[in-house]
């Protein structure tokens, strides 16, 4: 972690990235086009508009370039997930293609914040428990720190008429003085937060934004989407939506 309050929080955001591969059927022909994609874009450009030193790795990346050390990883204020599967971290290319034994890169992760790191988890089809189950986070090591009980099933809910968030703490600094009055969102992961914690933004029963306090660091779980779909233009072009993720990010540093 940084140790010089004078210099700019050191943010990791890792997943935000997918490929598509199409198969195209007309008639008796087919044939198949493969994309790239990232929706990390407004996000990264709010946390570099606060000023924050931003590193990105991709989905596709984790393996070859997510911290393998607590040196490396202690260069960080703050690591985001957004989207990104627990078996990106423990399926890595060490153990999956050359049997070899390797860093937990999730024990690293947790150890990380009971030592003072902050972590933020953002919601999607791939974080948490995540569609089908298959995100697995709830049978990972952040379990014990994240500060949500996550469930055992798909945990998706689908709100494609839009929710809007209610507000049981609208002065939490994790919101920084912005309005508790978010645009729609149109889905999140159900989880149910622990004892001890703040519960900041809901949806119903159900927990949005969820702060805690961890050995001598700091998570927060973000329910919903950063981009698109959970996340809708509505919400994405907010005015306020950069503050939002500058004072999330700044309180889980610590500050």
């Amino acid at each position: 972690m940084n140790s010089d309050t004078n210099s700019p929080l050191s943010v990791l955001v890792v997943g935000e990235s997918w490929i598509k591969h199409t198969v195209h059927l007309k008639g008796f022909d087919q044939f198949h086009t493969t994309e790239y994609e990232e929706g990390a874009g407004v996000f990264l450009a709010a946390l570099e508009a606060a000023g924050y030193k931003v590193t990105y790795i991709r989905a596709h990346e984790v393996s070859s370039r997510f911290p393998v050390t607590r040196e490396e990883l202690d260069t960080f204020d703050v690591v985001i997930l957004s989207d990104i599967g627990s078996n990106s971290f423990l399926l890595c290319d060490e153990t999956f293609q050359r049997s070899e034994r390797t860093t937990n890169r999730l024990v690293l992760l947790a150890d990380y914040v009971e030592g003072g790191g902050g972590l933020l988890m953002a919601g999607g089809y791939m974080s948490f428990s995540g569609i089908d189950g298959r995100a697995r986070y709830q049978a990972s090591p952040l379990a014990s720190v994240l500060p949500v009980t996550m469930l055992d099933r798909d945990d998706r809910v689908e709100v494609p008429e839009g929710l809007v968030a209610t507000f049981p703490n609208p002065d939490h600094p994790a919101l920084g003085g912005t309005p508790a009055d978010w645009p729609i969102l149109l889905g999140y992961n159900q989880l149910k937060a622990k004892p001890g914690t703040t519960v900041i933004a809901a949806s119903g029963d159900d927990p949005l934004l969820v702060a805690g306090e961890f050995g001598s660091g700091r998570s927060v779980a973000f329910a919903s989407d950063v981009a698109p779909h959970w996340a809708p233009p509505e919400f994405v072009n907010w005015p306020h939506y950069a503050k939002l993720w500058s004072s999330i990010v700044s309180w889980a540093a610590g500050g």
